[in-house]
């Protein structure tokens, strides 16, 4: 049986990382703790987060120094960019729905 629920992208259906894509798409590139401190997360978890969105290649992570210090800079990729997209879309019909009174 088909569902009549478009399937959520489950990398983005967090919190943490909904925010963390939808932080990147305002500033386009953002650093490690401007990210955390913005979230109020820990840096492990929010560490976690950010392996699982590079893993689907939603965004992209460079590591340097600067002032013999690490730095840690992620960006949205277009991929990420189409799946934000795609997600919304998908809960805006949900939405859409629910407001016009339809039976789910």
């Amino acid at each position: 049986m088909e569902s009549k629920f478009a399937e959520l992208d489950s990398v983005i259906h967090s919190r943490v990382r909904l925010a963390i894509i939808i932080l990147l798409l305002q500033s386009e590139t953002a650093d490690f703790t401007f990210l955390k401190k913005e979230i109020g997360v820990s840096d492990g978890n929010l560490s976690t987060h950010l392996r699982k969105l590079e893993e689907t290649k939603y965004i992209k992570v460079q590591k340097r120094f600067e002032h013999r210090k690490p730095k840690t800079t992620i960006s949205l990729t277009d991929k990420g960019r189409e799946a934000l997209n795609e997600y919304t879309k998908n809960l805006e019909e949900y939405l859409r729905l629910v407001s016009e009174g339809k039976k789910l």
